[in-house]
């Protein structure tokens, strides 16, 4: 079974799982957040109108709103021929939402920028950068519909099993995660 075995991150488990990602161990039986509760009950599917290969895709994140994608292109260009560069913008406004998605011509490429780029300085502001899920991770749930890998610890929503928050390893008691016992505390003080 795929559970039994612990691995840090969720593509490791090769399906996106909300209730596992709002874990830190990825233990939780029962969603600790209304965020994860819309996650599980979410059936998300990828726009069709998104083109080009996911496996030479990168999600690239925590931008700074000035960023341009000409300065995107211009970093990534280093590490291989830049096919696409998607940088999200506010529909209303125009301003960038802080993420974008360079696609490569060669996945190699795409491989060698996702080693290196990764927590790398544009405009002053260290990035992160992560594999496409959407179109790769079976179940993926993206963040504004409660998933993702990302969020922060004041909103009390975060998200694990990402690279920059990878799952860690559950503490055993009796062979079982401690993490499980959750579910039976909170029943014992009902």
């Amino acid at each position: 079974d795929n559970k039994q075995r612990w691995a840090p991150l969720a593509v490791d488990y090769g399906a996106y799982e909300p209730l596992m990602a709002g874990s830190i161990d990825g233990t939780d039986t029962l969603p600790h957040d209304h965020g994860v509760v819309r996650a599980m009950q979410v059936k998300y599917r990828p726009s069709k109108q998104i083109q080009g290969d996911p496996k030479k895709t990168l999600f690239v994140a925590r931008l700074s709103h000035n960023t341009t994608e000409e300065q995107l292109k211009e970093h990534f260009a280093i590490y291989g021929k830049i096919e696409r560069c998607r940088l999200i913008r506010d529909i209303v406004t125009g301003r960038s939402k802080g993420y974008a998605f360079m696609e490569f011509k060669h996945r190699r490429d795409a491989d060698t920028a996702f080693q290196r780029a990764h927590k790398a300085l544009i405009n002053d502001v260290q990035i992160l950068v992560e594999h496409e899920c959407e179109r790769t991770l079976p179940g993926w749930t993206p963040r504004r519909f409660g998933g993702g890998f990302g969020g922060k610890k004041e909103s009390g929503q975060l998200r694990f099993g990402g690279r920059d928050r990878p799952f860690r390893k559950p503490i055993m008691l009796n062979s079982r995660p401690l993490g499980r016992g959750r579910e039976e505390r909170e029943r014992r003080q009902h």
